[in-house]
């Protein structure tokens, strides 16, 4: 069985369960701010939300892939991901560079999958 929570938009989730499988994701707070730091924090505790939505929190996370337009700002994402996560349970994390749609946008996706 799968249960889909909505998102923000019509034609996308928030969050897909499947089982004890939860994909989930967040996206730059809006409006977005300069600090990479405050935009990490801010979508870490979206992820944080959905996962409680779904049943499930940060200690089941299996991996989490986070993009990111600036890689020199990386050192922000990486405090605020350190302060959050779960230091008895971490997840396998990757970090990608990737080009913004808006210049504005530092801190764009994270993406999780968590049981």
């Amino acid at each position: 069985m799968i249960s889909r929570f909505p998102g923000l938009t019509p034609t996308r989730s928030r969050a897909v369960v499947h089982d004890d499988l939860v994909l989930t994701v967040a996206v730059a707070p809006d409006p977005v701010t300069s600090s990479m730091y405050e935009q990490s924090t801010e979508a870490l505790a979206r992820i944080d939300e959905s996962l409680a939505l779904c049943g499930s929190d940060k200690s089941k996370i299996l991996s989490a892939i986070v993009y990111i337009a600036d890689m020199k700002r990386k050192g922000e994402m990486n405090r605020a991901w350190d302060e959050w996560v779960d230091p008895k349970n971490p997840p396998m994390r990757a970090c990608i560079g990737v080009e913004p749609a808006s210049a504005s946008i530092s801190n764009r996706r994270i993406s999780w999958r968590s049981w």
